[in-house]
């Protein structure tokens, strides 16, 4: 079976190769591989500690960051390396402080991970969530390097746990441990006889809890938003602006709207602006405009999403809408604003969580999506009672990153 699965790798890139011609995206993904062992070579020596983190793209970063930087602050003396899958994540983050080289990760064929392994070295390997790639793990476990999954989320459909899955459940074991976000998830390992696995909760809990404490204010948006209500639409796609777009056009005159799109696609975000009957601005052509008499901006820019939720009395959550994927949530839960999102979110449990709580609201159209928002709007009451229990969700699910640490101290780097 490994046979066949390092054949069809190999024939996959073939296809990926092809692509690039066709999508920037694929263009990154293919040539953004080319000199990833030249680029180890020139940043890691033989004498050198590595501690490697894998993360499949953005979000997974983000996920492990909390436990990239404890572990960079404890193992002082090690190199970070941190490798990702997608463009969509290292491009962001291909300059991220906290490691020492970032690269993308060969595709997982016998002959990329000997030699990514060897060029690396690492004393350790952390790998996020849902990256499981088993000729590196097999290589991994062949030179007893210890191999952690940190927050990792297991869903019954996945082929570990069908009658098929015998090649990737081997590729599971080799893990030293793992770690998961629910219960849920160990119920499902242990029912495959995988029974080192600790619950520690979701590590973006921490990441996000610490935001509270940054300095978040950007004077643009506190020039925007005046004294009137806020509305910030993060992470968006155009699912969700067609849903949204009815109520920005007849919300109060004291109601605003910051809108992070997803993608910054010129044409889409010209295509969405257009439809909005009141004034706008963009990021992009802010300067030297009076940002108070415009009633929505648009931020057609990357990196300034989690502080903008700072200044939100209510938050709109995009990938929900359609089938891309829910963002993240806790980023404006952290500072107790409500949350709207759509109603494709059976796949992220925290949003599930919240649901129940009370912590927020799910719509399936555009007249769901104004109904909530006007009752958000109009009942303070409501309003802040539903930021309480978001905020106070994230406060009382931290501590994932204190287990792993724990772990890691006691067990996997002695």
């Amino acid at each position: 079976m490994r046979i066949l699965y390092s054949f069809l790798t190999r024939i996959s890139y073939l296809f990926l190769w092809i692509a690039q011609f066709f999508s920037k995206k694929m263009k990154l993904f293919v040539s953004g591989r080319r000199k990833v062992f030249e680029k180890l070579a020139q940043h890691i020596t033989a004498e050198d500690k590595t501690i490697w983190f894998h993360c499949a793209s953005l979000g997974e970063f983000e996920q492990g960051l909390p436990i990239m930087q404890a572990v960079k602050k404890e193992f002082a003396d090690h190199k970070i390396v941190v490798s990702f899958f997608s463009p969509s994540g290292y491009e962001v983050k291909k300059n991220a402080p906290i490691a020492d080289i970032v690269v993308y990760l060969p595709l997982d064929t016998v002959s990329n991970a000997k030699k990514f392994i060897n060029a690396v070295h690492p004393s350790l390997v952390l790998f996020v969530k849902y990256e499981f790639w088993p000729n590196y793990l097999f290589e991994l476990k062949n030179r007893n390097i210890p191999i952690l999954l940190i927050s990792g989320l297991f869903r019954e459909g996945q082929v570990f746990f069908k009658g098929h899955g015998d090649f990737m459940r081997k590729a599971l074991k080799s893990f030293d441990h793992i770690f998961v976000q629910d219960k849920a998830s160990e119920k499902l390992l242990n029912d495959i006889d995988i029974t080192n696995v600790t619950v520690s909760g979701d590590t973006r809990f921490d990441r996000v809890s610490h935001q509270i404490e940054q300095d978040n204010s950007l004077g643009f948006i506190s020039a925007f938003k005046g004294n009137s209500l806020c509305i910030v639409c993060g992470s968006t796609w155009p699912e969700d602006e067609a849903v949204l777009l009815n109520y920005i056009n007849k919300a109060p005159e004291n109601v605003k709207f910051v809108v992070a799109p997803h993608n910054i696609d010129v044409s889409k975000i010209e295509y969405f602006r257009k439809k909005i009957q009141g004034a706008s601005v963009l990021y992009s052509e802010k300067e030297g405009k009076e940002l108070s008499d415009f009633s929505v901006f648009i931020i057609d820019t990357v990196g300034l999403l989690t502080k903008i939720y700072s200044y939100a009395d209510i938050a709109y959550v995009g990938g929900a809408m359609g089938k891309t994927g829910l963002h993240n949530i806790l980023e404006p839960a952290t500072f107790g604003v409500p949350i709207v999102i759509g109603s494709n979110f059976k796949n992220f449990p925290e949003a599930q969580r919240l649901q129940q709580l009370a912590g927020l609201y799910v719509v399936d159209s555009a007249a769901e999506c104004t109904e909530i928002l006007h009752k958000l709007v109009t009942d303070n009451s409501f309003r802040e009672k539903t930021g309480m229990i978001a905020g106070h969700f994230v406060n009382s699910n931290t501590g994932a990153t204190n287990i792993t640490l724990d772990y890691i101290q006691k067990q996997a780097l002695k």
